[in-house]
């Protein structure tokens, strides 16, 4: 079956502004947040922490779907993306309480269905799931994950910070869209990848990559600490790992001498958990002036860090010349980040980027429809 297109999607979608109680009548089958059908993705304890997380399902018979969120949901709402049948991913805002998220005319009954969840933005972004509520007739099947899977780390220039639909639109989630992948994005704006305070983070990245929760939980009153996050989760493990990070290292002042060792410090860190994957250091695109030129940072160090994995019998760390990518046309004049056209030009230069280097896409989704 082909996927169903945006604008269909957007026909079969009752879409609240804040989604409330459902009004169909149609009886339903509640599935506990417990139940091993659900696929989740990203990082979750009782709630979602970072953009993208989220949780797949593969259903049978599908004709509604609501969501039970408990009373630590961020108030007063929470915006997720909704994916049906691998079509573009719709806007839908959630709060404490039943939200319908989808209302079918009439159950999918010639095929099976795949809704896909996630959360957008990098900040006011903690859905805490209780129940999912399907149409009684339907029946919760197991999801099957790609077996190519990309884990991103970045800040706000992979965070989708300042598009409408956050990390939905940002370059990090159109690439592994492209490659039918799963894809993780832990990515935070203001975040150095030193572990300093920086731009309202009280962590930096190098810190918070290996905790369950993004750096906004310093601001929360109910969960004001971090847990080490356990990897054995991410099922299955990252195949490829992708880097861009260190534009707030040099707003910070960090010298390039400190800056790779971090960065190296880092990678070996990585290397504890993805012990042979593939690693993509991008270099900066820098920021783009109103004059043509464009402003620099760490020129030369993200060569030096990869030459230096590489001494060291790291052979599979490569790094992605971005020199060129982004141009003022391509970012808000306000403040020098790519818009939803410059994420889009540079998922188009990575990915051909990664076809060069070898990686296929796949030609269809491993759970099909």
């Amino acid at each position: 079956m082909k996927p169903i297109t945006a604008i269909a999607l957007l026909m079969a979608i009752t879409i609240f502004p804040i989604a409330s109680s459902s009004s169909n009548e149609v009886s339903e089958l509640a599935i506990s947040k417990d139940d091993p059908q659900i696929y989740y993705h990203g990082r979750w304890d009782d709630t979602t922490w970072w953009a993208s997380s989220g949780l797949k399902l593969h259903i049978q018979n599908l004709q509604t779907l609501s969501l039970e969120l408990g009373p630590i949901t961020t108030t007063p709402l929470v915006s997720m993306g909704v994916s049906l049948n691998y079509g573009d991913f719709t806007t839908v805002n959630v709060s404490e309480g039943l939200n319908s998220i989808i209302n079918l005319p009439a159950p999918l009954s010639d095929k099976e269905a795949v809704v896909r969840l996630n959360v957008e933005g990098w900040q006011n972004n903690r859905i805490n799931l209780e129940n999912i509520l399907l149409n009684s007739d339907a029946k919760l099947v197991p999801y099957t994950p790609s077996n190519l899977v990309f884990q991103f780390i970045g800040d706000s220039l992979s965070a989708g910070q300042f598009l409408p639909e956050g990390v939905d639109q940002a370059w990090p989630f159109l690439t592994g869209e492209h490659f039918k992948a799963e894809h993780n994005i832990n990515a935070q704006p203001g975040a150095a990848l030193t572990d300093i305070v920086s731009f309202g983070n009280e962590h930096g990245v190098s810190f918070q990559f290996f905790r369950t929760e993004d750096t906004g939980y310093f601001d929360t009153t109910d969960h004001n600490f971090t847990t080490p996050w356990d990897f054995q989760r991410d099922k299955p493990s990252p195949t490829h790992i992708v880097i861009h990070i260190g534009a707030n290292d040099a707003s910070q002042n960090i010298s390039d001498t400190e800056f790779v060792q971090v960065y190296f410090n880092f990678l070996t860190r990585l290397r504890t958990i993805y012990t042979n994957q593939p690693i993509f250091v991008f270099t900066p695109w820098g920021w783009p002036n109103a004059d043509g030129s464009i402003s620099q940072y760490y020129q030369g160090q993200y060569q030096i860090i990869v030459d230096q994995r590489h001494e060291i019998g790291d052979d599979q760390v490569f790094l992605v010349n971005t020199t060129g990518w982004v141009t003022w046309e391509d970012v808000f004049p306000a403040n020098q980040h790519p818009t939803v056209e410059g994420h889009q030009k540079i998922t188009r230069l990575f990915t051909s980027w990664l076809l060069k280097w070898g990686l296929s896409p796949k030609s269809e989704w491993a759970t099909p429809v």
